[in-house]
């Protein structure tokens, strides 16, 4: 969001990733350790797996470093909330309200209505949270299969395609969403009742996988059908390739 000029852009994809792939060193490191420390210690009981990094902080850590951790924790988590319930709350009122009843509202009444909707996805939230049958990685993963099959194909095919059509686009979405929702129900793990080798096999396999497939060849097919010829978008694409050649 900070970036000024494309010349950053470079800069930037390698800040980007390089804190990526740091974070995803010391969280497989953290897991690694974990094993090997309970492995080697079997006095010492772990409850919770994924309670792995507050465990080992409490152990191997004085009480004050410690602390510092679990607070480090809890405001993460407390960042990606409020961040989720204003997120959520915007898009009811501005993408949903504003567009279905299609009238000038004030910003009083904006204002309410989102705080409304705050109140309602965190109750929700709740209700939906009330009773754990899954873990934090088995939900978040399967959270981000969504997101990922449903808008990852529209973001590659918007950048790098002329022809992409917004029919495409909502087509590729639906089946990329819908094939991780299809993919998940019909899964099974070999110890649950009814599972055959077919199931299995599709238990296996990471719902992101036929779900981005399916949506990048729906959103393809769907867009040459659809395609129309469009001046604005045929200079915008020409605009941009301009300016990358210039930088370059």
């Amino acid at each position: 969001m900070a970036i000024k000029t494309l010349k950053e852009v470079r800069v930037a994809r390698r800040i980007g990733i390089g804190w990526m792939v740091l974070s995803l060193i010391g969280a497989v490191s953290t897991a690694l350790v974990g094993i090997a420390y309970f492995q080697q210690n079997p006095g010492a009981t772990l409850t919770d797996p994924e309670a792995v990094f507050i465990a080992l902080g409490q152990i191997l850590f004085h009480p004050l470093i410690a602390g510092l951790m679990l607070a480090a924790v809890l405001a993460a988590i407390m960042s990606t909330i409020s961040s989720q319930l204003l997120v959520s709350s915007s898009a009811l009122v501005e993408d949903l309200y504003k567009i279905a009843f299609k009238k000038k509202i004030s910003d009083t009444i904006v204002v309410n209505l989102g705080r409304a909707g705050v109140l309602l996805v965190a109750l929700l939230a709740a209700f939906l949270a009330w009773e754990r049958n899954a873990t934090i990685l088995e939900l978040v993963a399967y959270a981000w299969a969504g997101f990922g099959a449903a808008f990852g194909p529209l973001i590659l095919l918007a950048l790098f395609w002329r022809k992409f059509t917004s029919m495409g686009a909502l087509a590729g979405m639906i089946v990329g969403a819908a094939t991780v929702i299809i993919w998940d129900l019909i899964g099974t793990s070999p110890d649950e009742p009814g599972a055959t080798e077919m199931t299995n096999f599709i238990g296996s396999v990471y719902e992101i996988i036929p779900g981005f497939i399916l949506c990048f060849f729906v959103a393809w097919l769907v867009s040459l059908v659809t395609y129309k010829p469009n001046p604005e978008i045929e200079k915008e694409f020409d605009e941009t390739v301009r300016l990358i050649n210039e930088e370059k």
